[in-house]
């Protein structure tokens, strides 16, 4: 066994021995529960789920329960996300789904990222030469893309699944036709969406019923949604892209139904039933970087989240943070973040458009020219011009630095793991929090507004930004499912929402549990930092609160306060066979971790 390795089974038996044993969902034939326990960590047999979601991960857990892998309990989580977190994710919307096949022991991913319309170039959202208002953008048909989810749904089980999906949504049809609990962050989101949902009729009497937020305690259904499920279901998801469905979805991009007195500026799109009909998701190779001696496979172009955190932690792979002081880690942690994001910055885009250097911006070279840039006693100067992967020069940049576009935060993410050792990690989305603010008439979902990804403008006219928008091109991503393999086999699988955020969430989350020794739930409640090239690095309270912050003050940092970074999910494999799921304790509400079968011991059901 490596070094390396050998000390990560040491932190494994930390995670082991600190761990609550958590819920276990309830029994296939059992009757519904309207509320299940929910648990940030929870360990045992026969595969596990973690979700932001109680009765998400009761979807992934009952489908594990009833013979299905891992693929087939992801799909049916991300179903059920889309009832109970609609304005997250939803099958208006695209992510990114990465898969460990244990048989093969091989990583393989899908990009199921929005397209824009074929009609669509660099002008985009550009009127009389000018960017539009970015909130004109963000609450249209024009930031609408064609829609990935179902399509990546599609393609994973074809390709992985063992179940059909008309199967895998029924306990999502169930939970929109039943209903579920609202609890306090599904009313604040809504109360956060309550101007710009009023605005659109189909919106406002699906999310706002009688003009009011939803009651923290009631039963919110969505019978639109159970009606769109059990549709897909029987005729499967090409009825979204081909059928009565997808006219729809074209008819309210490009007339957006808006309340009459509305005063609004909400610019109507130009997405066509031909963009739906073409629309494809792609099969990509991973990206791979080796860090401390396990091999960590992420989501490779056109998500940048893949490059990015390979390329941060191939720059802090020439540090050991194990014995490095808090703000010691810390300081690396943000200046190589700061790094990896000029770098996506200049480089990422969509590969059908773009010459990406996904091999270059991975390589050990590339990693160790830009980190020399990196001083123990001052802090580098944002926002920081990128390097040139291609032809690497000792602490040197090229060009001049691109700023990083807005993403919305609201994605969710999803992991899932089963009996024979299946993984997947996937992270899905419709933008900002409540998308375009469209649902479609009747549906139960709300439309993407993943076209804000593109820049509006370049930047510096004189600078290619390879994140433009164009005809059928995918924006740009942060979205970073990740899993990690110690000699073929699962270590762990962490992913997290947060638009830019994500990248130096899964960032922070690896480093603390491979590095600082973190149990991975710890690992995931640690509070955050985040740096994208950018003149001051966002604090989560808690080191905002502490003399930490003033530590790092000294040396130059500057600071600003965000109140809630990532939500991220993770499982892990145990030394002795059994999986761990991990997700939050406090942001979005805390997250749900469940294992089919809860064991502090050996079991029969382990490998």
């Amino acid at each position: 066994m490596r070094r390396s390795a050998a000390r990560y089974v040491s932190v494994l038996a930390v995670s082991a021995a600190v761990l609550s044993i958590g819920a276990a969902a309830p029994p296939a034939d059992s009757p519904p529960v309207t509320t299940p326990v929910k648990a940030p960590v929870a360990a045992g047999y026969g595969g596990a789920v973690a979700s932001v979601d109680a009765d998400a991960s009761a979807a992934g857990i009952e489908v594990l329960r009833r013979g299905g892998n891992a693929v087939d309990a992801a799909v049916a989580t991300a179903a059920a996300l889309g009832v109970t977190e609609p304005y997250s994710a939803g099958i208006g919307g695209g992510g990114f789904f990465v898969y460990y096949d244990a048989k093969s022991r091989t990583v393989r991913t899908i990009d199921g990222r929005e397209t824009a319309p074929r009609s669509a170039d660099s002008s985009l959202f550009l009127e009389n030469g000018k960017p539009i208002p970015f909130e004109e953008g963000m609450t249209s048909g024009l930031g609408v893309g064609t829609p990935g989810t179902p399509a990546t749904w599609d393609t994973a089980l074809d390709a992985w699944g063992s179940r059909p999906l008309r199967q895998l949504l029924q306990p999502a049809e169930r939970l929109a036709k039943d209903g579920f609990t609202v609890d306090a962050t599904f009313r604040s989101q809504t109360q956060a969406n309550q101007a710009r949902f009023a605005d659109f009729p189909d919106t406002a009497e699906l999310f706002l019923p009688g003009g009011q937020l939803p009651v923290v305690g009631s039963v919110f259904k969505n019978p639109g949604l159970a009606r769109t499920y059990k549709e897909l279901g029987s005729k499967g998801v090409g009825a979204l892209y081909h059928g009565d469905l997808a006219e729809e979805i074209v008819d309210t991009v490009r007339k957006p139904p808006v309340r009459d007195s509305a005063t609004r500026v909400v610019r109507p799109g130009d997405l066509t039933v031909r963009d739906l009909r073409s629309y494809e998701t792609e099969r990509r190779a991973p990206t791979k970087v080796s860090y401390r001696g396990l091999d960590v496979y992420g989501m490779a172009p056109s998500s940048s989240g893949g490059t990015s955190v390979g390329e941060a932690l191939n720059i802090l792979e020439r540090t050991d943070l194990s014995k490095a002081t808090q703000a010691q880690y810390l300081h690396r942690f943000i200046e190589a973040s700061r790094i990896a994001f000029a770098d996506r910055g200049r480089w990422v885009g969509d590969p059908a458009f773009e010459d990406v250097p996904v091999k270059e911006l991975l390589s050990q070279r590339f990693a160790d020219s830009r980190g020399c840039l990196i001083k123990d006693d001052a802090v580098l100067t944002s926002p920081l011009a990128p390097g040139d992967p291609r032809r690497p020069a000792a602490c040197g940049t090229s060009g001049a630095a691109a700023p990083t576009t807005y993403e919305g935060e609201n994605t969710t993410h999803l992991t899932a793991a089963d009996k024979w050792g299946n993984v997947v990690a996937y992270t899905l989305t419709i933008e900002s929090t409540g998308g375009s603010g469209i649902t479609v008439p009747g549906r139960g979902f709300l439309l993407n507004n993943e076209l804000t990804d593109f820049s509006f403008a370049p930047a510096d006219p004189a600078v290619h930004d390879p994140n433009l928008p164009g005809p059928g091109k995918r924006p740009r991503s942060s979205m970073s499912p990740t899993i990690v393999l110690d000699h073929g086999r699962p270590v762990l699988a962490v992913g997290s929402p947060g638009g830019a955020t994500i990248i130096t969430t899964v960032i922070q989350t690896l480093t603390g549990h491979l590095d600082r020794g973190l149990p991975l739930v710890e690992a995931i409640a640690a509070p955050r930092a985040s740096q994208r090239n950018q003149a001051t690095t966002e604090l989560e309270p808690a080191p905002w609160n502490s003399p930490l912050r003033g530590e790092l003050e000294a040396i130059g940092h500057a600071f600003r306060q965000n109140p809630e970074i990532g939500a991220a999910t993770g499982v892990q494999r145990l030394p002795d066979g059994r999986w761990l799921a991990a997700a939050e304790k406090e942001r979005r509400g805390g997250g749900s971790a469940m294992v089919v079968h809860p064991s502090g011991g050996a079991n029969s059901e382990g490998r």
